[in-house]
């Protein structure tokens, strides 16, 4: 079966969209990435997808915006599917994350009709209708439905993937982190599983005040590398209490967004930091949320790899202050080389998650997500029938 998985993350900064060639042999799960490619969104709508996750938007404008996001992704899909050469009909399914715009795992009790939430928009109907081809999405609601947090996902792939004779950690950084504890295959130890904390999104942020909006993101961590890390300040930003909350847990831009990134900026003038200081200490704490994570399984899972993959995979800073924070034992690679592609794990993931959804086969991690039970997430809508295609 050929799915082409579709990823749109907390960065904001496009469509990741990997087309997967997936199949079983004697029992093993086979998998060839025949073609990835990123369409970036333009800073206007950047713009608009950063505002729709207050809460004070419209419902008017959540709704109109999850069908126009339906609309680009197919448009996307069928251009990127044109540029790599593979016939749209050579796909069997799409599989697409959607576009979060609001994830609630815990909610206060006492309001009788407050329920564990998360919204992903770019309506997978609109996707089925402009490709002809059939679409599974929003996976993250079946899971709350099972009392899990709805994420993270991504280890179930770890699992079937990466799982070898010592341990080894899965980490992607991606606007949020999360890391995946995988223990040696004939271990006792329980699969790890949560978000860390803050990725890519308080140092991309920092970076927009920095360059009064006309940069992005530090590319290969040049900024933060000129800068010097305000280590009292670091100690202050790691009591945060999300750092303190309990396994599993997952977070995003309610905690680590727009709000935090201001007062993030404005303390950091109290420590009469430069932008430079600014950022240098956002990336360390980004790289010591998670490696604190990574230490508290060393021993327990004989950690004895750490797998990193997601845009962070590509800031060398970033990258050489995890490094900095392991003991040399412990070796740090990308996911590129341990075989997957850095920049298309996550869309990768998804086409896996889709292509057993559609098979009716469960695709949850319940250790990883706190939920009851495994389930088979994801919704689905149908392509084209053939009288409707012309076949």
């Amino acid at each position: 079966m050929r799915v082409c998985g579709l990823m749109s993350g907390t960065s904001l900064d496009g469509l990741d969209i990997a087309i997967v060639d997936f199949s079983y042999e004697q029992s093993t799960l086979q998998h060839a990435l025949i073609g990835f490619t990123t369409k970036p969104y333009d800073e206007v709508l950047r713009k608009k997808l950063h505002a729709l996750m207050d809460p004070r938007t419209s419902v008017q404008e959540v709704s109109s915006m999850n069908m126009y996001l339906g609309e680009l992704f197919a448009t996307y899909v069928i251009e990127a599917l044109e540029e790599l050469e593979i016939p749209i009909d050579t796909v069997d399914v799409i599989s697409s994350h959607g576009q979060t715009i609001w994830h609630e795992p815990s909610v206060d009790v006492a309001d009788v009709y407050a329920r564990p939430n998360t919204l992903q928009i770019g309506d997978i109907a609109v996707i089925a209708e402009r490709t002809g081809r059939t679409v599974i999405g929003d996976f993250r609601t079946r899971d709350m439905a099972v009392g899990g947090q709805g994420a993270p996902l991504v280890p179930y792939a770890d699992k079937l993937l990466f799982q070898s004779t010592t341990g080894r950690v899965l980490v992607n950084i991606g606007g949020i982190a999360n890391l995946t504890v995988l223990p040696p295959i004939h271990s006792t130890e329980s699969i790890i599983a949560y978000d860390t904390g803050p990725g890519n999104m308080i140092i991309d942020a920092c970076i927009l005040r920095h360059s009064n909006g006309q940069v992005t993101f530090d590319e290969n961590g040049e900024i933060a590398r000129s800068g010097k890390v305000q280590n009292a300040w670091l100690s202050d930003l790691l009591q945060h209490s999300y750092f303190k909350a309990p396994i599993p847990k997952s977070t995003g831009r309610e905690l680590f967004g727009e709000a935090y990134v201001k007062e993030f900026w404005y303390e950091g003038d109290a420590y009469n930091c430069t932008s430079a200081d600014k950022i240098a200490t956002a990336t360390m704490f980004t790289a010591s949320s998670i490696t604190s994570e990574i230490l508290k399984y060393r021993d327990t899972h004989d950690v004895q790899e750490v797998i990193v993959s997601g845009g962070g995979a590509h800031n060398s800073t970033l990258m050489a202050m995890i490094q900095q924070l392991l003991p040399s034992d412990i070796r740090l690679i990308t996911s590129a080389e341990a075989g997957i592609n850095a920049d298309a794990k996550e869309a990768f993931v998804f086409a896996l998650l889709g292509y057993l959804g559609i098979q009716k086969t469960p695709n949850s991690l319940p250790e990883a997500t706190g939920a009851r039970k495994e389930t088979i997430m994801g919704k689905i809508a149908w392509g084209h029938s053939k009288a409707e295609s012309g076949v």
